[in-house]
């Protein structure tokens, strides 16, 4: 099913007409979510847990840090990722399989049972942080710079799968993307409501820019926040002149790829997506895209792992 995400859920300066409509739905949601908190949690003392996560729906650089963390403490223990078998997210999947080993479960529990039987030392989940019946060692939300809380309001009637307050019971917040007066705000409301919350910046650094950097583009994308990468591309000064947009993990069939090939070839460019987009294509169209594969840069990162290797 093709979803974009309503643009009222990013207005941040006035809540929307259709907000209000919708805040009895949220209601219900809020509910739900306080008696999943409270349920009875499950613990695994023969591994450690690390749960990446978000609050707000989609874009905000879980993936990438999952990645950075596995690469990270893959020399120290045996580690496995878990991310829960939705057919939407073969593409993260992929992109992890790249470099690490994949427990692709319909549960997290079931996932996490064949970590045991794999004899893991140290589990990290690619979302799960609503997973309340799971008590994570150390639990991770991230947040992009460009859209933070949004309209700050849960679902349907903003983008928030739980309430912001539920950063009381989280233990580090990642925000990746540019540092702004409105993000150092954000900052004192997280600290207003956790005290205790670790706050941490980040980053994504291009690892392939030399090989984009002489050439012109029509770029696309299907992720969660499509902003983020037109702005990461207009900050290298990678030429484009058009941007399509697809819905988050959305599967590109043949017609999708002709459209784009017919277009770039009208506009004399080339094709230009992200590197999970691009293993959402099909590997014979392959040859006609380019994808810019970025790295996250987490900024004072020896204090950031200091910190996770105390609470491991």
């Amino acid at each position: 099913m093709k979803f974009y995400k309503p643009k009222f859920w990013d207005n941040r300066s006035q809540i929307s007409l259709f907000s209000i409509l919708l805040l009895p739905v949220s209601l219900i949601v809020i509910i739900k979510n306080y008696f999943e908190s409270n349920k009875i949690k499950r613990n695994f003392y023969d591994l450690k847990t690390i749960c990446v996560g978000n609050i707000y729906v989609g874009g905000t650089g879980k993936t990438p840090l999952v990645n950075n963390l596995a690469s990270h403490f893959k020399k120290k223990f045996k580690t496995y990722v878990i991310k829960k078998n939705y057919t939407s997210h073969l593409d993260e999947k992929k992109l992890l399989e790249l470099k690490h080993k994949v427990i692709f479960e319909k549960t997290r529990l079931l996932s996490l049972s064949k970590a045991e039987q794999k004899k893991a030392e140290l589990v990290i989940f690619d979302d799960g942080l609503q997973e309340k019946m799971i008590n994570y060692d150390l639990k991770i939300v991230c947040f992009n710079s460009l859209k933070l809380d949004g309209n700050g309001l849960v679902i349907p009637a903003g983008p928030l799968r739980e309430s912001l307050k539920s950063v009381k019971d989280y233990d580090i917040v990642l925000i990746n993307g540019k540092i702004t007066k409105e993000t150092r705000y954000f900052i004192d409301k997280i600290k207003g409501i956790n005290p205790n919350i670790k706050i941490f910046t980040g980053r994504y650094v291009p690892k392939n820019y030399n090989n984009l950097k002489k050439k012109k583009f029509l770029i696309f994308s299907g992720i969660g926040n499509p902003h983020t990468f037109y702005e990461t591309l207009k900050s290298l000064k990678i030429k484009f002149n058009e941007y399509k947009k697809f819905p988050d993990h959305y599967n590109y069939n043949e017609s999708d790829l002709l459209k784009l090939k017919e277009s770039a070839k009208i506009n004399g460019c080339e094709l230009l997506t992200t590197e999970k987009d691009y293993l959402r294509i099909k590997k014979s169209f392959r040859k006609n895209v380019n994808f810019l594969k970025v790295d996250l840069l987490i900024d004072q990162q020896k204090k950031f792992y200091k910190y996770l290797n105390e609470k491991l």
